[in-house]
């Protein structure tokens, strides 16, 4: 990513009001701590010095501004591993203060999605993911397009109404 470009850091530090995430995937490109959960290894939640990473404070501090951020994730059912996974860990989301919600993919055709993940920050500045097919990141793109802003939006919001909270969406 050109240097450039805000740092997710940056750009959540600007946020006056809201940010918002929309997740679109059945997986993502594997990660030690996914490894790890398949072998078997737990997170003990109770050492919260053992998980708590620098994003997790990010939140923690965005949130103590006033600023909401949301989290929303679109899965097929049944659920990938990969997503039996990402509901585990989002604990760590929740506990930061995220609020989380999951839409069963089959209750989700009538919301027209776009094609990409992404973070919407105060309704106006996007940060869209591209991923690989194997789920690795290739490029992330900002842009504050006011259409793409506004369509952007309007999908998250849809798939927000319709979603399950964290607490009550079992895998």
């Amino acid at each position: 990513m050109p240097s450039s470009v805000p740092s997710f850091a940056e750009l959540l530090g600007q946020c006056e009001r809201s940010a918002v995430h929309l997740e679109l995937r059945d997986s993502y490109a594997p990660t030690d701590r996914f490894e790890a959960w398949k072998r078997g290894e737990r997170i003990n939640w109770q050492d919260r010095e053992s998980w708590w990473h620098s994003y997790d404070q990010l939140i923690t501090d965005t949130v103590a501004r006033g600023v909401s951020v949301r989290r929303a994730r679109v899965v097929s059912e049944p659920v990938s591993e990969y997503i039996r996974w990402e509901h585990y860990v989002t604990h760590a989301n929740v506990t930061a203060g995220e609020a989380v919600r999951w839409l069963p993919r089959r209750r989700a055709t009538s919301i027209a999605l776009p094609g990409n993940d992404f973070w919407l920050f105060d309704g106006a500045l996007l940060r869209v993911h591209h991923f690989s097919g194997d789920g690795m990141v290739v490029e992330d793109e900002i842009t504050s397009d006011p259409e793409t802003a506004k369509l952007c939006s309007a999908a998250f919001e849809a798939v927000w109404e319709r979603a399950i909270p964290h607490h009550l969406y079992e895998i």
